[in-house]
């Protein structure tokens, strides 16, 4: 009898000492994933249909349709859930509004 509470003792404690371990991340894997999703956001790229040409979703593109969202009033709503018809109203503002925004650029 002795011995089978020894043997339970023994798998009690290798469990409560192993269950933790066992739930970590490693760090490295954590590293690479925050590494990953920062590339994700600066190469993001998103395909334009109405004028059949892609856009860098860069800072610079966020603060365009930011702006557009301010123009109209409206609270921020990430770009991929605007209805298709607001997509291309904002495609088609942005086409009118980068050649003034490259002319700022150059001076």
């Amino acid at each position: 009898m002795h011995r089978g509470y020894r043997y339970l003792g023994t798998i009690l404690l290798t469990a409560a000492l192993g269950t933790p371990l066992a739930s970590a991340k490693p760090v490295i894997a954590v590293q690479d994933h925050e590494e990953h999703e920062r590339q994700e956001r600066e190469n993001r790229r998103v395909y334009d249909p109405y004028h059949k040409d892609y856009h860098n979703w860069d800072d610079r593109e966020d603060r365009a349709y930011r702006g557009w969202l301010e123009t109209r009033h409206r609270a921020y709503v990430d770009y991929e859930r605007l209805k298709h018809k607001e997509q291309r109203e904002y495609w088609n503002w942005r086409h009118s509004h980068e050649e003034h925004e490259e002319h700022e650029h150059h001076n």
